[in-house]
């Protein structure tokens, strides 16, 4: 990771951080909107950027097609999430919650697999992956009150939030071609 990839990843780390505070003092309803609107705003530009990146270079690389799925897949959910805000806040909610547990399940896939390639880098995404998938179970459990989901909710981003924050000034492995 370069350093400008560094203060992105401590950036996002701060503003997840605040977001997470700013939440747990709005009204419930309002947080959980919150949340789907940076939700939706950041598979938009992630969406973007993967379509930037196919029609830019991936498009001549081995395998680049995938690229334009991924991009397209990310930007219609980026466009799906923002759909969401009329309707009743509770299908809002699960579908954060399933975004959530889709994360938790790739973080530890991914944690696995670079796992069993031998790199020593794979427990903090294993132990986020994990705690995405905790906060998604608990909050499913606590859907009676909307209060304790948004704490529940907010602690999962607050972890979220330092695991950028330790990645971004974590040391890389870098291999040299001789």
């Amino acid at each position: 990771m370069g350093k400008i990839g560094r203060v992105r990843n401590v950036i996002i780390g701060i503003l997840m951080i605040l977001l997470s505070f700013i939440m747990m003092i709005l009204d419930p309803e309002v947080s959980f909107l919150i949340a789907a609107l940076i939700l939706s705003l950041a598979l938009l530009v992630t969406g973007i950027r993967l379509l930037i990146f196919y029609f830019t270079m991936a498009r001549h690389m081995v395998g680049g097609k995938v690229q334009l799925y991924v991009g397209l897949i990310v930007f219609d959910f980026g466009i799906f999430t923002l759909t969401l805000t009329n309707i009743p806040h509770i299908y809002l909610i699960l579908y954060l919650l399933g975004t959530h547990a889709f994360g938790g399940v790739f973080n530890i896939l991914h944690a696995l697999e670079t796992k069993r390639n031998g790199a020593s880098s794979w427990k903090l995404k294993f132990s986020q992956g994990v705690v995405n998938l905790l906060v998604a179970v608990l909050c499913l459990l606590s859907l009676g009150s909307t209060q304790l989901l948004v704490v529940i909710y907010c602690l999962g981003l607050l972890y979220s939030a330092v695991v950028h924050i330790i990645s971004a000034f974590r040391k890389d492995a870098i291999v040299y071609i001789q």
